[in-house]
């Protein structure tokens, strides 16, 4: 096991966060081919452990290797392969993580989430979500003859044990990838036949992928920085047989190109599913909670607010402008809904923390303004 200990003392030292950590281990793995299977498994799980939790163990006087075995454990993640890499290092039985150590302290949390509850949450990865879209039937029996347990979070949200392989098993038309407190934000849309919809900042088109599914026959135009990621929105679109939305490249922090994009003709609804930290997502991306820097707040804030104000000046009177942010941070959130009020004139009509955590779900923050 010696070796593993070289290759898992190399990753931290390497590694600083410029890359998804998933992306990283792919690229470290393949200098390395000679690590089997079970060993790229055990030094993923011993790297994910670390930046979940190393912060909370530091300062004890602990060794690396009691470290790691300490995060492994505060994990969950602890077994009989570990108990073998282990068996040399004394790690204490007794020993509980200051979790409030996990993130610095003075970055004020959304109202309906505890810092205590958040910064525990970062120990377990959540589940899988995926969004039912027909034929619940044939993908129980498909889970059900792999083995793989489900249970119902609503009556089209299924949570699934996280990196469960379903993407060979179930047929893609029949269900989305997508977790559960995001497809909670579909009850927000309402939408009706013939409405226009803008989605401002549309990514991938999970949101827009609700907002058609729900109602096949709305106008729809999505808009994003980068054209790749459009690309990837439109074979989506294409995947599950919906009509296709007119989709522009466009920043939605440029008031000229989001009214360019409106042509004149206000839109009855607008989605503006904010850049942002991504707080609420950490659970599955731990290292960004190891690196991140508590200044890039303010900076997001000043971004999510210029969208949404220019979002707001393309809507027709009365109608509704959708602001989402998967963070938990207030500044992301209830203060930039604040700085929409006073520049636009709108009024909140609904606003809140979606708060995942009790159903091993991500969290997320939405508003409704008119």
């Amino acid at each position: 096991m010696r070796y593993l200990w070289l290759h898992i003392t190399a990753i931290i030292e390497q590694y600083a966060g410029e890359l998804p950590l998933t992306h990283y281990l792919r690229g470290y793995f393949k200098r390395f081919p000679v690590l089997g299977s079970r060993d790229r498994r055990m030094l993923s799980t011993l790297a994910y452990c670390w930046y979940r939790a190393a912060k909370g163990v530091a300062g004890g006087g602990y060794t690396r290797e009691q470290q790691l075995g300490l995060c492994l454990r505060l994990c969950g993640a602890w077994d009989e392969r570990f108990a073998r890499m282990f068996a040399d290092v004394d790690i204490p039985d007794d020993v509980t993580i200051d979790v409030q150590r996990l993130f610095p302290d003075g970055v004020a949390l959304s109202r309906g989430i505890t810092r205590e509850e958040w910064l525990t949450s970062m120990l377990r990865q959540p589940d899988l979500f995926i969004r039912v879209r027909r034929n619940r039937q044939q993908i129980e029996g498909l889970l059900q003859q792999a083995g793989i347990s489900y249970r119902y979070v609503t009556e089209n949200c299924m949570a699934l044990p996280n990196g469960a392989a379903i993407d060979k098993l179930l047929p893609q038309a029949v269900y989305v990838v997508q977790d559960a407190s995001s497809q909670a934000t579909g009850r927000l849309l309402d939408a009706k036949t013939g409405e226009r919809w803008y989605d401002c900042c549309c990514g991938a088109g999970g949101k827009s992928l609700m907002l058609v599914d729900s109602c096949p026959h709305v106008l729809l135009t999505a808009s994003d920085r980068r054209a790749t990621i459009l690309n990837n929105l439109r074979e989506r679109f294409r995947m599950y047989s919906l009509p296709m939305p007119l989709t522009v490249v466009a920043d939605a922090a440029d008031a000229v190109q989001v009214q360019r994009i409106a042509g004149g003709r206000p839109f009855d609804n607008i989605i503006a599913d904010v850049p942002c930290t991504g707080s609420g997502t950490w659970a599955r991306t731990p290292e960004q909670l190891y690196f991140f820097d508590a200044g890039k707040v303010a900076e997001l804030a000043v971004l999510q607010s210029r969208i949404a104000v220019n979002a707001a000046a393309a809507l027709r009177p009365g109608g509704r402008l959708i602001y989402i942010t998967c963070s938990v941070f207030r500044q992301e959130n209830e203060d930039v809904v604040q700085a929409i009020v006073a520049e636009t004139g709108l009024k909140v009509v609904h606003e809140g923390l979606i708060n995942g955590i009790d159903i091993a779900a991500d969290c997320m923050y939405a508003a409704v303004l008119q």
